[in-house]
C-alpha cells in the first residue's frame, strides 16, 4: 500500500512540458514587440534579439518548453500570464520587477514566450 501511495504521488509530480499551453487571442508577434518595448532584454538573453543581452535574468531561450517557471513555478498559461506582469506577487525573492502591461499584453508576452521552445 506504502508503494502505491508513492507511485501515485510521483504521477502528480511528472513533468508537465508537454502539456497544452495555448492562449486565445493573444498574438506573440505583438508579444515581442511589447517585450523588446518593455527592455526585457536588459536582464534576460532573448533569442533573436541582439541588443542588448542582458545576464541578470537568464537565458529565456527554451522558456516555452521547460517544466517551471524560474525553476520553482508551474509553466502553465495562466501563471506565465500572471507572472509576466507581475512576477514579484508569486516570487518575491526573485528580484524581476512587476511590468507595466495590461492583462492582455501581458498574454501576448506569454503566447510569445511559448513560442521560443527549443533551447
Amino acid at each position: 500500500m506504502l508503494a502505491a501511495g508513492l507511485f501515485s504521488g510521483l504521477a502528480a509530480c511528472a513533468d508537465k512540458a508537454d502539456a497544452p499551453r495555448s492562449l486565445a487571442q493573444a498574438d506573440p508577434a505583438e508579444g515581442l514587440k511589447l517585450v523588446e518595448r518593455s527592455g526585457c532584454a536588459a536582464c534576460h538573453v532573448i533569442p533573436g534579439l541582439s541588443w542588448p543581452r542582458g545576464r541578470t535574468g537568464g537565458s529565456l531561450a527554451g522558456v516555452g518548453a521547460r517544466p517551471l517557471i524560474a525553476g520553482r513555478l508551474p509553466n502553465q498559461p495562466d501563471v506565465m500570464v500572471r507572472f509576466v506582469r507581475d512576477a514579484p506577487s508569486l516570487l518575491p525573492d526573485l528580484g524581476m520587477p512587476a511590468m507595466p502591461l495590461t492583462e492582455p499584453e501581458a498574454r501576448d508576452v506569454a503566447a510569445y514566450l511559448y513560442t521560443l521552445d527549443d533551447d
